[in-house]
């Protein structure tokens, strides 16, 4: 989906971490061309009763360091009130996206989503008719 929205430079490449031992990163995306300026990722996949908490994202910081001071972490679900707390006061900037913003995202750049139906409204044009 980030790729959809404009990161990955010019060749829109990021890559995927390996699934187990990845040190809290789960993706990485170019913001330039050149790869000087990275977008890292955390993602998960949860029952939207499975909270992210505040460790979740302590430890997406902690991966974070010495590596970008900002990154993107990903649920398809919702984030605690510590989360959310805790993410806005940190110096490391990082983008919370929960499963309702995440949803409007993939139907706004038309990624894991399809057209099942088109509406078409018009009206009339007076000016037309003048």
């Amino acid at each position: 989906m980030l790729l959809a929205m404009g990161y990955g430079g010019t060749t829109g490449s990021g890559s995927v971490t390996r699934l187990s031992n990845d040190g809290g990163i789960d993706g990485v995306i170019d913001r330039d061309v050149l790869g000087l300026s990275r977008v890292y990722i955390q993602a998960k996949r949860y029952a939207d009763s499975n909270v992210v908490g505040r460790p979740d994202i302590q430890a997406f910081v902690g991966a974070l360091s010495g590596k970008a001071d900002s990154g993107v972490f990903i649920t398809s679900s919702r984030f605690s009130d510590g989360a959310r707390v805790y993410a806005e006061g940190v110096p490391t900037r990082v983008i919370l996206i929960d499963g309702k913003r995440l949803t409007s995202l993939m139907i706004r750049y038309g990624v894991g989503v399809q057209v099942r139906e088109t509406y078409r409204v018009v009206e009339i044009d007076e000016d037309f008719f003048a």
